[in-house]
């Protein structure tokens, strides 16, 4: 076994794994993530034993519910993958659409979730977290999975219907880039450097500060992959750019949102006093 791991084709298939490792050791020894943690001692050992149990039971239940879904439809023909040879662009544009829609699919029923009844049955466990981390991705209810994770058939079976099917290529690019989006926003860490609210040429794409500041606020940022629709309708939280630019020593108001155990109202006025800013170390 130890044989095979060494092998030079088994470490050509690990070495990206192997790099991320190793720059995430890099980053904990360097206080590289230290830095660019946006709510700094905030971190709570029974909030993410929580999220642990609230992610595992979620993954059980979405197991049998959104994979069998995808199997039916494909037996039944409403889900067909194209696996002819493609050029980049026809894999670009695939993705672009799915991009857009989805990141209106998603703006559009998120702001609907903070609405009653659904925020109490569908949306109110994942705010549990007011300090997301990566385990806050998969702490949801298996309701809100099923809104969010049943974009995928739908786009699927609508390429399906209207153009024969997306190519398979289109679809191994999406699938990941869906996962490492939600572990990217919920990160609680920012990496893009500071003037990246200053142009709309790199702008209109979500930073972890914008959605981290949804967790802590609730009524502001509802994006998915961009800030788009935000901007659009007016639900950019105020202090959101100058806050994403603050210097590391200026940090988010504790006091403007309770810490824990948050939402037990679907409206909660922001009261953060204007010193009171999300920020998230020098970068």
């Amino acid at each position: 076994m130890f044989q095979n791991l060494t092998s030079g084709e088994k470490l050509l298939d690990l070495w990206p794994y192997l790099l991320a490792a190793t720059g995430i050791g890099v980053g904990i020894v360097t206080g590289f993530f230290k830095a660019r943690r946006i709510q700094p001692g905030r971190f709570k050992w029974i909030t993410f034993r929580n999220e642990a149990i609230f992610a595992a039971i979620n993954l059980v239940v979405t197991g049998f519910t959104l994979g069998p879904l995808n199997s039916i439809l494909r037996k039944k023909g409403f889900i067909v993958l194209n696996h002819a040879t493609v050029s980049w662009w026809v894999v670009a544009l695939e993705f672009a659409v799915y991009f857009v829609l989805f990141d209106t699919w998603f703006y559009w029923l998120h702001r609907g979730m903070h609405k009653e009844p659904f925020y109490k049955w569908i949306h109110k466990l994942h705010h549990r977290s007011t300090s997301p981390n990566l385990l806050t991705t998969f702490s949801v209810s298996p309701l809100e999975s099923l809104v969010n994770g049943g974009f995928l058939p739908v786009f699927l079976t609508s390429a399906t219907l209207i153009f024969g099917g997306a190519h398979d290529k289109s679809v191994a690019l999406i699938v990941p880039f869906t996962i490492w989006m939600g572990l990217y926003v919920h990160s609680g860490h920012e990496f893009l450097p500071r003037w990246w609210n200053r142009t709309w040429a790199t702008k209109w794409f979500i930073t972890t500060t914008f959605h981290d500041q949804h967790h802590k606020y609730f009524n502001y940022n509802f994006g998915g992959y961009s800030q788009v629709w935000d901007y659009l309708c007016g639900t950019v939280r105020k202090k959101y750019e100058t806050d994403f630019e603050s210097p590391k020593g200026s940090r988010i108001d504790t006091a403007a949102a309770p810490a824990d155990n948050p939402a037990n109202s679907v409206a909660r006025p922001e009261s953060a006093p204007a010193g009171g800013a999300l920020a998230a170390g020098t970068r």
